[in-house]
């Protein structure tokens, strides 16, 4: 099985050392250990290594694990459909893929349903890449008034965004960068159901970049489990 524990403390290093050329530390960023296709063994290997936030792509990858894995906070980090937001509603503290008012309205309604505040992020896709999802950088004002004027059952907690692969991370910086200025923009709002605190921005192959523009919460799977094994699923 993969060092799992040692994986972690690289990777703590490395957000260190970027949370310190951006002025902050270690503690300063949050870390979410991604756990898709990984077993309830690996994933509890890493909440006993220190991990206090999983997590999932896949509403039944949540479903599948939630009883076997120890006492941890999961986060819905992946495209939600609204048909599923009912199975996950009372099981995560946080969505970070929120990307339409339709989606909103539906977690609002299901966290009605269950007498919860249900805390998201919104899903901002900064280089317009068709292949993922997102809102544009131009309709995040927008959607931000509607999910306040009419969700009462939602607190907005910051942004989100899955930048474009590159070999080198630094080429695409600008597109955090881009993220982190709306977010700053946004956290000036006074509203009792705005409450930024999170700018979810950086993965695996890029998180160190995206601390180094701003980001506070990384998602880091394969850097800490090991390269996925599709054919398990």
């Amino acid at each position: 099985m993969e060092d799992i524990r040692g994986n972690l403390g690289k990777i703590k290093e490395q957000i260190s050392a970027a949370a310190k050329v951006s002025g902050r530390k270690e503690d300063d960023v949050l870390l979410v250990a991604v756990s898709k296709t990984r077993t309830p063994e690996e994933i509890n290997i890493a909440i006993d290594a220190g991990v206090t936030d999983i997590g999932e792509n896949k509403v039944q990858e949540i479903m599948d694990k939630f009883e076997a894995v120890k006492p941890v906070k999961w986060h819905m980090i992946g495209h939600l459909q609204t048909n599923k937001v009912k199975y996950i509603i009372d099981k995560v503290s946080m969505i970070h893929s929120v990307d339409s008012y339709k989606l909103a309205a539906e977690i609002n309604k299901r966290a009605g349903g269950k007498g919860i505040t249900m805390d998201i992020l919104l899903q901002v896709n900064s280089a317009q890449e068709e292949s993922k999802f997102g809102i544009s950088t131009d309709e995040t004002e927008s959607l931000i008034k509607e999910i306040l004027e009419t969700c009462e059952n939602i607190r907005i907690k910051g942004l989100m965004c899955i930048a474009p692969y590159a070999d080198d991370p630094e080429e695409i910086k600008i597109y955090f960068e881009e993220v982190k200025k709306q977010y700053d923009q946004f956290s000036k709002i006074d509203h009792e159901r705005l409450d930024f605190k999170y700018l979810s921005m950086g993965m695996s192959h890029d998180f160190p970049v995206a601390i180094e523009a701003g980001s506070n919460l990384v998602r880091v799977g394969s850097a800490i489990f090991g390269e996925r094994d599709y054919s398990k699923k």
